[in-house]
């Protein structure tokens, strides 16, 4: 398996910390040096391991964001 290459340009904000240690955050990367990416996956400390996750474009990003904006979050608070 080639080993995947990867720098994360901006950390934008952790999202939730499970018990594992490991933190859920949503970075731009650039994976094998190709254009930046928004990801949100999980990582351990120092950034070294990494869970599975979703990579989305800056356009893909802006559609994400109107279907967020327009979501009423706590219409489900209750199904958890």
């Amino acid at each position: 398996m080639a080993e995947i290459k990867y720098a994360i340009c901006k950390h934008i904000g952790s999202i939730s910390q499970p018990n594992n240690g490991w933190t859920k955050e949503l970075n731009v990367i650039s994976w094998n040096n190709r254009e930046p990416v928004y990801d949100l996956r999980t990582w351990n400390q120092d950034h070294t391991k990494m869970g599975k996750g979703v990579t989305i474009t800056a356009l893909e990003m802006a559609e994400l964001k109107k279907v967020i904006d327009a979501l009423d979050i706590f219409q489900f608070q209750n199904a958890e």
